[in-house]
């Protein structure tokens, strides 16, 4: 018999708790799993042994669909660096130690690229001191980033709410007769995937958004002046899709950074807000979507939230088998019909690598999206979720504050 562990890191998304189900779930069935430890905050839960016992708090199949549909990390989250353990030794003797003595045999943590950092770090400590801890990454992020992954979970339920915020935004700005300028920005820091999902209108027959800017682009404001101009002469009401992430002018962006110095990026829609109105003198206003984009359930993909539990499950069985230091991965086999399958990939071929939105899905004048590159997105964001209700409203499932304390 053996316990595990499971933790939640990085940026929330509406799937990354479907993710923790399907741990959870998957485990259930195994007879030589005994507790399952829910890790408060991240790996900062295991240094400090701050741990719940998921059996204890997750009680019943309504709690677990109350937490497929809630947005968000209920374990809590972190954005902590683990040192490497020559520099650090202490802080790992702390998480063999909370480790030992909840005799845990295995740990999944679910997160993106850094969170994939200390599952490799880990995996290869545990190797060089001779414990028999499996560790395995769970793939998250709403950047869609992630090395070898055809896709993240979280991704396919932030592109369904920016593609429909887009479309709701689209219909109010057309109701005046005046020409008007509409810049949204969106989540995307160096890769623009999200960004670029909003153009899956585009498969309906809008023409909005009429201009999309990704970070994979040089961006120049000099031709963004010029592709504005060009699509007023076209449309009375431009719509503009920008990720957070393209280069700007020094200033527009604190330039503060957090530990794995990564900056915090807003500002970009804004200041291009400015520019079109001293430039070109139109009607315009800039929207930022900030963190709505990912914890925004009651508009979640289906697709992405059950492949989000299947991928978890999958990371159980993957550590029961003997693996270790290993990230769960989709493989696509075909666009129509849609057909994934997960596999395993080495968490050091994926730890701090970048995947980048295909120059191939960008249009010659790198402003917009090329039609052929829908079908990519088209089958992330379909099916919705039937959604317990509450005074009207979505229900959550959620911790007591005690526990997170």
């Amino acid at each position: 018999m053996m316990n595990i562990a499971v933790a939640q890191s990085g940026g929330p998304t509406c799937a990354i708790n479907a993710s923790l189900v399907g741990v959870f779930k998957e485990a259930l069935k195994f007879s030589e799993i005994d507790a399952i430890f829910g890790s408060i905050n991240g790996i900062e839960g295991i240094i400090e042994n701050h741990l719940v016992d998921l059996k204890t708090t997750i009680l019943s199949n309504n709690d677990m669909e109350l937490l497929r549909q809630t947005p968000s990390t209920v374990l809590g989250s972190c954005r902590y660096k683990l040192p490497d353990w020559n520099e650090d030794v202490e802080t790992y003797k702390k998480i063999v130690n909370t480790l030992k003595q909840r005799n845990i045999g295995a740990f999944f943590y679910i997160g993106g690229n850094d969170s994939m950092d200390t599952v490799n770090k880990l995996s290869e400590y545990f190797a060089n001191t001779g414990l028999d801890i499996k560790v395995i990454g769970i793939p998250k992020t709403i950047d869609n980033d992630l090395c070898i992954t055809d896709h993240t979970p979280g991704f396919g339920s932030a592109a369904k709410y920016v593609a429909t915020t887009m479309h709701e935004i689209t219909r109010d700005s057309i109701v005046y007769s005046i020409p008007s300028v509409t810049i949204v920005e969106i989540m995307g820091r160096h890769a623009g995937w999200l960004t670029a999902s909003s153009a899956v209108l585009h498969a309906m027959g809008e023409t909005a958004p009429h201009l999309v800017y990704v970070p994979e682009v040089e961006f120049s404001k000099e031709s963004f002046l010029d592709d504005v101009r060009q699509q007023l002469s076209k449309h009375k009401a431009v719509i503009v899709a920008v990720s957070e992430g393209i280069e700007v002018p020094e200033g527009v962006q604190s330039g503060l950074v957090d530990n794995f110095g990564h900056k915090y990026l807003s500002g970009i829609g804004k200041y291009l807000e400015d520019v079109v109105r001293s430039e070109i003198g139109c009607k315009v206003r800039s929207i930022e979507l900030n963190v709505m984009q990912r914890c925004s359930s009651h508009l979640g993909s289906r697709t992405d939230i059950d492949e989000a539990e299947a991928i978890g499950a999958a990371g159980v069985r993957t550590a029961l088998s003997g693996q270790t230091g290993k990230v769960m991965v989709f493989r696509r086999i075909e666009d129509m019909p849609y057909t994934v399958t997960i596999e395993v990939a080495d968490a050091s071929d994926i730890a701090n690598k970048e995947k980048f939105l295909p120059k191939k899905y960008i249009n010659s004048a790198g402003n917009n999206i090329r039609d052929f590159a829908l079908s990519y997105f088209l089958p992330l964001i379909q099916g919705d979720l039937n959604l317990i209700t509450e005074q009207g409203i979505p229900k959550h499932f959620a911790l007591h504050e005690s526990v997170l304390k």
